[in-house]
C-alpha cells in the first residue's frame, strides 16, 4: 500500500511540475521581449515618447510583446546602436539620418543646409514620394525599416562676437560635430571648425577654445551655453530630425497585422515629441533675452546661396535631383 501511495504522489508531483514547466515555455513564446534604444537623457521627450510607444505596443497587441527602452546611450553611442540593429543587440532605435546614410548616403540629403524651411516643411516631407522612395533606399541597403520621424529642432549659432551676415563667421572659432553635413554652412562662410566633444563644449566656449557653437535653441538652453555666450544667430541652417529604425530581423517577423500597430505607435509617439519640441523651441527666444543675449535674426537666403555655391552635393554622395524634389514638397 505504502509502494502505491509513493507511486501516486510521484506521479501528481510529476504531473505538477510537467504542467509548471508546459505554462513557463507557453508564457515564454506568447511574450516577446524587444529592446528600444537611443542616446537621449531621460528627461527629453524622445525618451518619454518612447516610454509612452513602449507601453502602448504592449496594450495593443494584448502582452505579446513586452519592450524596454534604454535611453542615455544604454547600449552604447549612436554608432553602436545602428550596428546593433544588424547585430540582434537592439531591435527598435531613434538615431538621426546622418547614420542612415552610412548605409545608403542619398538619405542624408536632408542634412544638407537649408534643405527644409521649418518644421512643417520636414513634416511634409516625411508624407512625400521622396521620402517614400529615399526610406526605402535605406532599407534595400540595410535591411532595417524607418517607422516614424521627429522632429528634432532647427540648428542654429549662439557666439560671443555678433553675427549679422555670411561673412561675419570668418575666422571664426566654431565648434561644430565632426558630421560633414554640418560642417558644410560654417565652413562655407569660412569658419574655423572644431569638433569638441559634446560634452566639453562648455569648458570650450567658457575658456575661449571656440567662440561659437551650433544646436537647436532646445539644446542650447538644456546644456546652457547661454550662460556663455552673448549673442543668438537665427541661421536656421539645419531642420534637424530623428527616424525610429525597427530592425530587419524583427521586421521580417512581424505580422501585417502587428507592422501596422508598431507604425502607428511609432507615429504617434514621434508626434507627441514633435509637438512638446516645437511648443519649447517657441518660447526660448524670449527666455534668451531675458537672459541677457541679444537674438539676431539674419538673411538666410545669403547663408544658402553661400553654401550652394561653395559646397557641392556630390561631396556628400548626396543627389541633387533629391534636394529638388524635397524643395518642391508643399
Amino acid at each position: 500500500m505504502e509502494e502505491k501511495s509513493v507511486l501516486k504522489k510521484m506521479t501528481m508531483m510529476l504531473a505538477v511540475s510537467a504542467a509548471a514547466m508546459f505554462a513557463t515555455t507557453h508564457a515564454g513564446m506568447a511574450q516577446t521581449k524587444l529592446k528600444w534604444a537611443h542616446v537621449y537623457e531621460t528627461s527629453e521627450p524622445f525618451h518619454t515618447a518612447s516610454v509612452w510607444a513602449a507601453q502602448e505596443i504592449g496594450k495593443r497587441t494584448n502582452g505579446r510583446y513586452a519592450v524596454d527602452v534604454y535611453p542615455a546611450s544604454q547600449l552604447g553611442k549612436e554608432a553602436d546602436i545602428n550596428q546593433g540593429l544588424s547585430l540582434g543587440s537592439v531591435d527598435i532605435i531613434i538615431s538621426g539620418s546622418s547614420f542612415a546614410a552610412k548605409s545608403f548616403a542619398p538619405i542624408g540629403v536632408t542634412y544638407y543646409p537649408y534643405t527644409f524651411r521649418d518644421a512643417d516643411h520636414l513634416l511634409a516631407y516625411t508624407k512625400s514620394d521622396i521620402f517614400k522612395e529615399l526610406a526605402k533606399g535605406y532599407e534595400d541597403k540595410s535591411g532595417h525599416h524607418i517607422v516614424a520621424v521627429t522632429y528634432y529642432g532647427v540648428r542654429q549659432t549662439s557666439s560671443n562676437k555678433p553675427i549679422k551676415s555670411c561673412a561675419d563667421l570668418k575666422g571664426l572659432k566654431m565648434r561644430v560635430p565632426d558630421v560633414p553635413a554640418y560642417l558644410a554652412m560654417p565652413r562655407a562662410c569660412g569658419a574655423n571648425t572644431a569638433p569638441i566633444a559634446f560634452a566639453e563644449v562648455y569648458l570650450a566656449l567658457q575658456n575661449g577654445t571656440v567662440e561659437a557653437q551650433e544646436n537647436p535653441l532646445t539644446t542650447i538652453e538644456a546644456k546652457k551655453f547661454y550662460e556663455v555666450q552673448k549673442h543668438i544667430v537665427l541661421t536656421g541652417h539645419i531642420v534637424d530630425h530623428l527616424n525610429t529604425v525597427v530592425a530587419g530581423a524583427l521586421w521580417k517577423k512581424l505580422s501585417d497585422e502587428d507592422k501596422k500597430i508598431f507604425t502607428d505607435v511609432a507615429q504617434e509617439a514621434a508626434a507627441k515629441a514633435t509637438a512638446e519640441i516645437k511648443q519649447n523651441e517657441a518660447k526660448l527666444v524670449a527666455f534668451f533675452k531675458e537672459k541677457g543675449l541679444t537674438v539676431t535674426e539674419v538673411d538666410k537666403n545669403e547663408f544658402r546661396d553661400t553654401v550652394l555655391k561653395n559646397v557641392a552635393f556630390e561631396t556628400f554622395g548626396y543627389r541633387k535631383a533629391d534636394w529638388e524634389r524635397i524643395q518642391a514638397v508643399k
